[in-house]
């Protein structure tokens, strides 16, 4: 239900002419209800606001239970992502004038377990991170008085894409194969181990070559290509698995070593 703040607010806007802008939320609180529900609030419009200031303001004066996730409000924290009517964005992103005129539907990112409102569950998500083990692996370390490991402009263009990922999960929210099938690697991840396969820094492409290329793993993906449409930052996860796959093919192509 609407708050008392939230008949103010409509009463207000009528009586002074102030623009609304109208927020249809799904909402989920297991602790009180089984069902979801969407419940509808009016924000006071300006032309800067984003969807994410239009839930704060829902939050601190008509309704303190809605519940969601954010932190930096730059696009760098990635914790905002939500379907924006229908399409997985960013909340911080999202400006209100671009869905002026019409009602906006808030719900939270699909292929992920509901917790609570627009909170999903992103353990599988994180699991996967891990899994790759998103770090360079050194088998011989360089001491620190010798110097960084260093790269040439072209090494460095060759990932450097690919580490512009804020673990927003938009991209798993579009896939649709991973809303068949959860076991699959995924967008970000695969995208994120590329990154690591291509750092000529990284000296253990081996490890991470099974991970990318088993039965759950890139070979899963179809090239549908939504996960790059919704990435807010170009990395273009699609690409990524293309080349992983492109990699792996030449490997298995490659002539095996005659004993001496």
């Amino acid at each position: 239900m609407a708050t008392r703040s939230q008949g103010v607010l409509d009463k207000m806007t009528k009586e002074s002419g102030v623009e609304t802008a109208t927020l249809k939320v799904f909402r989920y609180r297991p602790e009180v209800q089984t069902e979801p529900y969407v419940q509808e609030y009016k924000v006071p419009y300006r032309r800067d606001m984003v969807v994410l200031d239009a839930l704060n303001y829902i939050k601190d004066h008509i309704d303190g239970t809605l519940s969601y996730r954010w932190s930096c409000r730059m696009g760098i924290c990635g914790s905002c992502g939500a379907n924006v009517d229908g399409e997985p964005k960013l909340t911080c992103a999202s400006f209100l004038h671009e869905f002026k005129g019409k009602e906006i539907k808030i719900e939270p990112l699909a292929n992920f377990p509901i917790i609570k409102d627009l909170i999903v569950n992103i353990e599988d998500f994180m699991e996967k991170l891990d899994h790759i083990k998103p770090w360079i692996i050194r088998k011989e370390e360089t001491p620190l008085e010798k110097g960084e490991y260093r790269q040439t402009p072209e090494e460095l263009e060759a990932y450097k894409q690919f580490s512009m990922c804020i673990n927003c999960m938009l991209c798993y929210a579009a896939c649709p194969i991973y809303g068949m099938n959860e076991e699959f690697l995924g967008p970000a991840a695969t995208a994120l181990a590329y990154r690591y396969i291509a750092d000529t820094r990284d000296q253990d492409h081996e490890a991470r070559f099974p991970m990318v290329h088993d039965k759950e793993g890139v070979w899963e993906c179809t090239l549908v290509g939504e996960c790059s449409v919704a990435c807010p930052k170009g990395v273009d996860p699609m690409l990524a698995i293309q080349k992983t796959k492109i990699l792996g093919a030449t490997q298995i192509l490659k002539p095996p070593r005659r004993g001496k």
